[in-house]
């Protein structure tokens, strides 16, 4: 086999690595993310049989759930934007220009999203 054969294919491999990685990270924030909900969810299901708590419970609910979903909803963008960088680089690729790359100050937004269930399949 000729090095550059043999690089192609190692790069190949590594690539389809970082495929395996990024999934099985995503698989697993799944995982934690419908764990973290069942627990979060059960002191709130107490209060919510009491019926001076029932709004004030549905309220903290809607928070809770968009907050934990944003969590998880992040750690799968930067496990995504990681695997993109993995590739890039083992394509021989600079990453992207920094022109591109926001400043951090400026990532931070409020979350307004929907809240998902935790059985909806994420991409």
């Amino acid at each position: 086999m000729s090095p550059s054969k043999n690089a192609k294919t190692v790069r190949a491999d590594l690539r389809k690595l970082a495929d395996v990685v990024r999934r099985e990270v995503d698989a697993g924030a799944n995982t934690v993310e419908e764990i973290h909900r069942s627990i979060a969810r059960m002191p709130l299901e107490v209060f919510a049989k009491l019926d001076i708590f029932e709004q004030a419970t549905k309220e903290v609910r809607k928070l809770q759930d968009t907050s934990i979903g944003a969590i998880y909803d992040l750690i799968r963008k930067v496990n995504h934007e990681v695997a993109a960088l993995a590739k890039e680089l083992l394509d021989g690729r600079e990453s992207r220009p920094k022109a591109e790359k926001r400043p951090a100050a400026t990532k931070r937004a409020a979350v307004s999203r929907k809240p998902t269930a935790p059985s909806q399949a994420r991409a």
